[in-house]
C-alpha cells in the first residue's frame, strides 16, 4: 500500500509542476505550459487555464492577478486576444479614416486601463467579465468579424433625409452600429419585455412592430421611425 501511495505521490508531482521551455526559435522567450493536475479519487484530469499574458509579471493586488486565478476571465482574455489580433489585421490594411492599426492599438490600451479601473469594484470578477464580453462584442462588430445583416435604412418622423443606417450583428451579446451622416454609435441589447432594444453611449435604438424609435445624443426626443422598403 506505502509503495501505491508513494507512486501516486510521485504522479501528482509530476503533473502539478509547470515546466518552462526555452523556444527554438528565440532563446530568450519562454513558452510556459499550462500547469494541470489529476483528482486521484475520480482520474479525471483537469487543465489550469492561462490568459494571454505572463501571470507570473502580475501584481498580487491587480487586475491581471485576478484574471490568472480565475478560468473562465482566463479564457475570456484569450478569446478577447484572438479577436483582437483579428481586427488588427483588417485595420493594418485600412485608412485613416476606417481606423488604423495604430488608432486600434490606442484604443485597446485605453480599454485595458478601463478594465483595470474593476479593481475599485465589490464584484470584481463579474466586472471584469463584463468588460472582455462588451469590448470583444465590440471588436467584432467595429470589424465585421461576425455575421451580420446587410444595411436596412430607416426613415424617421416621414422625412426622406432624415434617415438612419443600421446593421445588426451576431456577437454576445447582440449589437448593433446605426450611422446618421458622420455619427456612428455602437449599441448592445437590453432586456426589453417586447421587441429589441439597444443601448449606446446616448443613443438608443428599439423595434417593435415594424417602428423603431431611436434617441441620439444626450436629452434628444424620441424619432419615430420606420424601416424603407
Amino acid at each position: 500500500m506505502n509503495k501505491v501511495l508513494l507512486i501516486l505521490t510521485i504522479i501528482v508531482a509530476i503533473w502539478t509542476t509547470t515546466t518552462v521551455i526555452q523556444s527554438l526559435d528565440n532563446p530568450n522567450q519562454e513558452i510556459i505550459q499550462n500547469q494541470q493536475t489529476i483528482d486521484i479519487n475520480s482520474n479525471n484530469q483537469t487543465a489550469k487555464i492561462e490568459p494571454s499574458f505572463i501571470c507570473d509579471k502580475a501584481n498580487n493586488n491587480s487586475v491581471e492577478n485576478t484574471i490568472c486565478q480565475n478560468d473562465e476571465l482566463s479564457a475570456l482574455d484569450n478569446e478577447l486576444a484572438i479577436t483582437y489580433k483579428k481586427a488588427y489585421k483588417k485595420s493594418a490594411n485600412q485608412t485613416a479614416k476606417q481606423s488604423p492599426a495604430n488608432l486600434l492599438q490606442a484604443e485597446q490600451r485605453g480599454w485595458i486601463k478601463g478594465r483595470d479601473e474593476c479593481w475599485k469594484n465589490d464584484d470584481q470578477a463579474s466586472c471584469i467579465k463584463n468588460e472582455y464580453i462588451r469590448r470583444t462584442a465590440e471588436l467584432q462588430a467595429q470589424y465585421r468579424l461576425v455575421a451580420h445583416t446587410q444595411p436596412a435604412r430607416f426613415i424617421c418622423d416621414n422625412d426622406p433625409t432624415n434617415e438612419f443606417m443600421v446593421v445588426f450583428f451576431e456577437t454576445t451579446p447582440s449589437t448593433l452600429i446605426a450611422e446618421r451622416g458622420d455619427s456612428v454609435s455602437l449599441m448592445y441589447i437590453q432586456p426589453s419585455a417586447s421587441g429589441s432594444k439597444y443601448q449606446g453611449a446616448n443613443e438608443s435604438f428599439w423595434e417593435h412592430q415594424g417602428e423603431a424609435l431611436i434617441t441620439w445624443g444626450v436629452n434628444q426626443s424620441k424619432l419615430r421611425c420606420v424601416k424603407a422598403r
